[in-house]
């Protein structure tokens, strides 16, 4: 398996790469010179037409990383589907198919998303009335699709597997079977996933052809750029806290974890009773209040987003300063992928966790799993 660890140094640019022009300028548009660990990696693989499996947590490029060999593989002649890519949820999907429309700007490559949350009207719809050449869903609403006869998999020349393990994780192993099996057996297959369980390895066994293992040494737990801390704090004092710790700030634009929908929801109404531009996210949202929830944080219009774990993984907002845990993290890797919402794309964040007295026994076993410090902090003195 070729690595790259994080701090290796490599020499790299994108001008380096076999790409076309009108690829090239919209990475130039996108403000990037020099490759991700991943991009590094997978991409010159995938643009030869090669199999990948890449190891790399969410947040280290990787939706570029087959984004642009899945532009340059597709043929404006060709009708039909050409490409599917799939994920396991909603939000990744939309945020993959905003990537590859804003890869493709230049020789216009419009994904059609598939997802469930949403009537299948329109979809339907949609698939009848163009040419649809790439696709970009979750399995379940893409195997109804499959099974209604109203998608058709039989021209597809590249397939991208995305966040496979977490799909596993979802349940969805058996739908992804189903896809696979109406989908040529020729097509190029890159499969991404922050770990490889053996259930994984198996679908690679079974539907890839001689792949190339690419894997970046996770850097999510030992981000520089995250100062992580914790308060000692009573349970009932936690909304108080918290109103203290961002009013102590300037423009936060932070994310506050809650464990579940109610407590979300309860503690969403407080912070806007009290004056706080505050957006709510949680999985019983419609996918449209989603979106909308999503821009107006992106955009600055809310500065506070409560949510569950639904956003802990694939939700990508450059700018977000702060993130709360409000509620513990059930376990480390929760945590990880809380706390990589911010720090995004090399700028400086903050982690900070609320930690009751019926919390601290589990919190402790989360700082012993991690490789660095997380520094018990005093509150303000206002608090």
């Amino acid at each position: 398996m070729e690595t790259y660890a994080p701090n290796e140094a490599r020499e790299a640019s994108f001008m380096d790469l076999p790409i076309s022009e009108p690829v090239r300028k919209a990475v130039a548009k996108q403000g990037w010179e020099t490759p991700t660990p991943i991009q590094a990696l997978a991409l010159p693989a995938l643009l030869e037409g090669e199999d990948v499996v890449g190891m790399a947590q969410t947040g280290s490029g990787k939706t570029a990383a087959f984004s642009i060999p899945l532009i340059e593989a597709i043929d404006p002649k060709v009708r039909g589907v050409q490409a599917l890519v799939l994920l396991p949820t909603r939000e990744l999907a939309a945020q993959a198919a905003r990537e590859i429309e804003n890869l493709s700007r230049y020789a216009p490559v419009r994904p059609l998303v598939l997802t469930g949350g949403v009537s299948i009207g329109p979809q339907i719809k949609a698939l009848k009335g163009r040419s649809n050449q790439v696709v970009v869903g979750t399995p379940g609403r893409i195997l109804d699709h499959l099974n209604r006869g109203t998608l058709r998999l039989n021209g597809v020349r590249y397939l991208v597997l995305d966040e496979a393990d977490r799909m596993l994780d979802m349940g969805f192993a058996p739908d992804v079977g189903r896809i696979l099996s109406h989908t040529p057996d020729e097509r190029q297959t890159a499969l991404f996933s922050a770990t490889m369980p053996k259930e994984i390895r198996g679908i690679v066994e079974r539907h890839m052809h001689s792949p190339r293992w690419l894997k970046v040494e996770s850097e999510t737990t030992t981000v520089d750029t995250v100062e992580q801390v914790y308060y000692r704090v009573d349970a009932r004092d936690k909304t108080r806290v918290l109103r203290t710790l961002l009013d102590a700030e300037e423009k936060p634009l932070a994310i506050v974890f809650r464990r579940t929908k109610h407590g979300a929801t309860k503690l969403h109404r407080q912070l806007e009773r009290d004056g706080y531009r505050a957006g709510l996210l949680h999985g019983g949202k419609s996918q449209s209040q989603r979106d909308k929830t999503l821009a107006a944080f992106s955009k600055g219009r809310t500065s506070i987003l409560v949510a569950t774990n639904v956003a802990a993984r694939g939700l990508d907002v450059p700018n977000v300063s702060h993130v709360f845990n409000y509620d513990l993290p059930e376990d480390m890797e929760t945590y990880v992928h809380r706390i990589g919402r911010t720090a995004r794309a090399g700028k400086e964040g903050v982690a900070a966790t609320l930690v009751g007295d019926a919390e601290v026994r589990d919190f402790e076993k989360i700082r012993r799993a991690l490789p660095v410090e997380v520094r018990k902090t005093d509150l303000p003195v206002s608090a």
